[in-house]
């Protein structure tokens, strides 16, 4: 990612208010996808002033700017993650609901020559993977 989220926001025209500034900051720090509570959460140990209803806004305005894009795991949770992140695919575990990231150069391939087969121009593509841990046999 080029700039960060606070630059983009600037570039972009939108007025930079401290809680906003305080909600962006998280969110450049976060590893993993949080959700607005979460987000909540976290900004709120920045800024105790920081309501719910705040950083919902926020994260609304963020998502119809193009700045953070909204993913749904299967958990009935809207999460976040920085939309000009480097590509990445998901593996979501049905057991714990860890998300793990990961990029693999044959899928990507594959996704290109299966678009390509069918007369297409591959412009993006989302893949989510949901699994359980494979049980190791003892022996």
């Amino acid at each position: 990612m080029a700039k960060t989220i606070i630059h983009r926001l600037e570039r972009k025209g939108l007025r930079m208010t401290g809680q906003r500034r305080v909600i962006a900051e998280v969110l450049e720090r976060a590893e993993d996808h949080p959700d607005v509570e979460e987000l909540h959460a976290r900004a709120n140990a920045a800024d105790p002033g920081i309501s719910l209803a705040t950083v919902y806004r926020t994260v609304k305005l963020f998502e119809e700017t193009g700045i953070l894009e909204k993913v749904d795991f299967g958990d009935g949770r809207a999460r976040y993650e920085d939309a000009e992140r480097d590509h990445h695919d998901h593996l979501i575990d049905l057991a714990t609901g860890k998300v793990i990231e990961f990029c693999d150069p044959e899928i990507e391939a594959l996704q290109e020559r299966i678009a390509q087969k069918l007369g297409y121009h591959l412009k993006g593509h989302r893949l989510e993977l949901y699994g359980v841990p494979i049980k190791k046999s003892k022996q």
